[in-house]
């Protein structure tokens, strides 16, 4: 299976093209990968297609999807969200979801209990904690790194660029894994892929409500 897998919900902005076959790992064939936190709409599609094209391939030639879920900021996850959505309904192909903190738990792969924090601005943190073996056992959440601590379960290591930021506050090894890359992002979704399996909904994981709200009444406006 030829599979494009695509994350925006770090201040990485990530393409990557993907051989995955029964018998063997995920295979990077191509990637493109820039930390800027601000231009995950300007970037994310020339990415995706200066990847395919050293990966010698076109969109016509994908069997399927991968995109992070989050959890991530408003703004940039909804871009690749939205973008991967928009091709596999072009494409006909199918578009499967991976929360970004069990990507960079395989690519840390301690072999420990294994807490994923990533920069969630505020002064806080997305987190999710992972047993010895990469299964997530708790989270996604959104908290204060000093409010994290009281309630973590127990880990021996950490990840992502929230744990290196806040590391003197949560107070554990930092393994270095802080952005998703595409073929951990293809192996979170590796059994569905290979099965055919029908995705789950597109649905972003925000873990907060949006800074804008409606107005509760109309503005009364007068002469002066």
């Amino acid at each position: 299976m030829l599979v494009l897998a695509l994350d925006t919900a770090t201040p990485a902005v990530t393409a990557g093209v993907v051989e995955l076959t029964p018998d063997s790992l995920p295979r990077l064939l191509a990637e493109r990968v820039t930390v800027n936190s601000k231009a995950h709409g300007e970037l994310l599609t020339p990415h995706l297609q200066a990847a395919l094209a050293e990966a010698g391939h076109t969109l016509a030639d994908l069997d399927a999807i991968v995109c992070g879920s989050g959890p991530g900021p408003f703004t940039g996850l909804r871009v690749g969200l939205v973008t991967a959505a928009a091709l596999g309904q072009a494409l006909n192909r199918p578009v499967y979801p991976v929360p970004t903190p069990d990507a960079i738990a395989l690519d840390a792969a301690t072999g420990r209990p294994l807490l994923v924090a990533t920069d969630a601005r505020r002064k806080e943190v997305y987190w999710a904690a992972y047993d010895a073996a990469g299964r997530r056992t708790d989270g996604p959440h959104v908290d204060r790194p000093a409010d994290l601590v009281g309630k973590l379960p127990a880990v021996s290591d950490a990840a992502g660029e929230g744990a290196e930021i806040y590391a003197d506050v949560l107070n554990l090894p930092v393994v270095q894994a802080r952005y998703p890359s595409p073929v951990s992002l293809v192996a979170v979704a590796a059994e569905e892929l290979l099965a055919g399996a029908r995705p789950a909904a597109l649905t972003p994981l925000y873990l907060r409500r949006p800074d804008a709200v409606e107005p509760v009444g109309r503005k009364r406006v007068t002469k002066a």
